[in-house]
């Protein structure tokens, strides 16, 4: 038995909605609505609900609660790229950064899942639709990669970081790639670079082509040819091997404009073992401005994107789509700046 102002609890002594419902005046399925963000409850009774929650110190069973609204309070991070891929390149330490702000007081866990080696993306879709999050952010898409497509179709709210080349009602978040790379190109022509490769991005990838269309229409302005491409994918190695493969075919180069810095690091590498100076023999430029751009001796003169609000942008519109909110803008386009060092 309770005196007069103590708190009725069950067996564990916690508060019951029960008690929650007396002290609000009102009835358990109103508290319930109240609880769950139902709608149907006046703005009277649901400050009465507010108070008496605060007055009893009832806490939400946040179990059962899931059971009602169906939602897991999750959202998912998804990286189309294998970990060693994820956790050496500093793109996608800057879009997690960004979600994770993004996330921050919505009451929202991050899931973040990457590819498998053996892995089609079948097994990502299944746990992806069967309930375990309330909706998906996807990066680093490859090629026609069906999965936002088939998460959009299943119900499931997804954003995609990067134009998705499949997928046309997929909405999406990414920075001026085109208008980046053709500064980029402008800058290396305005300092009277006129042999002028390009280390492109993948083909598979809007990013490749895009910065790789940018580029060509900065040559193409200044009547320059834009023969000397070569495609790599995103490390160090690979632009070290892309800067020997160009040097070999184009042995005037003198300059190279990198489709991301990670790229641009591995040029300036085997641009110093073949003797070649940066920026006297041959200018430099990347596109990110991640750390390693002032990491390296000369520093990198490279195209900003603003990765962090990449995610943090992303993760907004998600979180708007999950809270009703209408109408939306089906892609977002963020600037990008190019930053003049020491390479060009």
């Amino acid at each position: 038995m309770t005196e007069p102002g103590d708190t009725p609890v069950d067996d564990r002594g916690t508060p019951t909605l029960e008690e929650v419902a007396r002290v609000a005046g009102v009835s358990r399925s109103t508290v319930s609505r109240v609880i769950n963000d139902m709608p149907g409850v006046s703005a009277r009774a649901r400050q009465a609900v507010t108070r008496a929650i605060a007055a009893v110190g009832y806490v939400p069973n946040e179990a059962a609660r899931s059971l009602v609204t169906r939602r897991t309070n999750s959202v998912a991070l998804v990286v189309s790229e294998p970990g060693e891929r994820v956790f050496g390149d500093p793109f996608f330490s800057g879009v997690l950064r960004g979600v994770h702000a993004g996330l921050a007081g919505s009451a929202r866990q991050l899931v973040l899942m990457m590819l498998a080696e053996d892995d089609d993306g079948a097994r990502l879709e299944k746990y992806l639709t069967s309930g375990h999050v309330d909706g998906a952010l996807v990066v680093s898409m490859h090629g026609d990669d069906p999965l936002p497509e088939r998460l959009a179709t299943a119900g499931l709210p997804v954003v995609a970081g990067g134009r998705p080349l499949r997928g046309a009602g997929v909405p999406y978040v990414d920075a001026d790639n085109f208008t980046g790379a053709l500064s980029a190109a402008r800058h290396l022509v305005a300092l009277g670079r006129r042999r002028i490769a390009t280390i492109a991005g993948p083909d598979d990838m809007a990013v490749g082509i895009d910065r790789l269309a940018g580029w060509r229409l900065g040559l193409s302005e200044a009547g320059l040819s834009a023969e000397a491409v070569v495609r790599a994918d995103f490390a160090v190695e690979t632009g070290a091997q892309a800067t020997a493969a160009l040097l070999d075919r184009y042995p005037g180069v003198d300059a190279v404009f990198a489709a991301a810095d990670l790229l641009a690091v591995g040029a300036l590498r085997e641009l110093a073992a073949r003797g070649r100076r940066v920026p006297g023999d041959v200018a430099v430029v990347g596109f990110d401005d991640s750390v390693l751009a002032t990491s390296v001796t000369p520093t990198l003169t490279t195209v900003r994107q603003p990765v962090e609000e990449l995610g943090r942008t992303m993760t907004w519109r998600l979180l708007a789509r999950l809270a009703g909110e209408d109408p939306l803008p089906p892609s977002i386009l963020l600037p990008t700046e190019l930053v003049v060092r020491e390479s060009a």
